[in-house]
């Protein structure tokens, strides 16, 4: 019997397509995607040319560009900086999670993605500046018509798999209208897991807009000599939520990493 490929189909020496890589997906009863950039190669893995393509909300992986923009408006002098606890917040829209219902620094709630702190930081900042700062990173569309301050949950601001990982390979080299110092802060801030062998600098998303769960994972993992950055987008109707859906963002990224020996 003929062997057939694991690699689909190639475009170029610079993107490889894994089709293969659907069945992660299919066993958490989602759709989505995967997009993976190898630095050192200059090569894309991507799981599909469509969906790792196709832009919808970024939910809180907004939070690495709003917080980028909050350092270099002035809004926030550091990552530590305390935000205070308005009183409430829409338990409906964001779940009911009463261990971040208080004054938290921006780091912390970055960490635990306490959406209310991010939330009252962009009511600080005019939606002039965030159009100039997201055309400039050339992130996703730039749609900022949503009237509420949550635009990165609800609305129609929207990125693609490819596009996050673009702007996460700019941020790494520096090549972002930020200053250094800011730049150093967030990629701080984003070191979800290090070890002898890799850091993983990361965040996760994850809105239930429109009755459908989109959730991400997306970030870089720096390891020896070379640097793999990733956004994993995961889409299910709401009408066939799992209680797996949050862990499967991380699951199928990993099963991923570890056929591409990764991780």
């Amino acid at each position: 019997m003929l062997a057939i490929s694991p690699v689909v189909f190639c475009q170029s020496k610079q993107t490889i397509v894994r089709s293969d890589f659907k069945k992660y997906f299919d066993e958490c009863g989602v759709e989505g995607g995967i997009a993976i950039y190898d630095y050192k190669k200059h090569q894309w893995i991507l799981s599909d040319t469509i969906n790792t393509r196709r832009e919808t909300l970024p939910a809180s992986t907004f939070k690495i560009i709003n917080m980028l923009i909050a350092l270099e408006t002035g809004t926030i002098p550091n990552e530590n900086y305390m935000v205070k606890w308005p009183g409430k917040t829409d338990t409906t829209k964001y779940g009911y999670r009463p261990e971040i219902y208080h004054d938290i620094s921006v780091k912390n709630a970055f960490e635990v993605s306490a959406d209310w702190a991010f939330i009252e930081l962009a009511k600080k900042i005019d939606r002039s500046v965030y159009k100039k700062y997201l055309t400039q990173c050339g992130y996703g569309n730039a749609g900022l018509s949503e009237p509420d301050a949550d635009f990165w949950n609800f609305g129609p601001l929207g990125i693609s798999p490819v596009s996050q990982v673009e702007f996460l390979k700019k941020l790494y080299d520096g090549k972002l209208p930020f200053s250094k110092k800011n730049m150093d802060i967030v990629k701080r801030v984003m070191i979800s897991e290090q070890n002898k062998t890799y850091t993983i600098r990361s965040k996760t998303g994850w809105t239930m807009a429109d009755q459908i769960n989109t959730g991400w994972w997306v970030g870089y993992v720096e390891k020896q000599n070379d640097v793999y950055f990733f956004a994993t987008r995961l889409l299910q109707d709401r009408k066939n939520n799992r209680p797996d859906f949050s862990e499967c963002r991380k699951k199928i990224t990993r099963s991923v990493m570890k056929d591409l020996k990764i991780m």
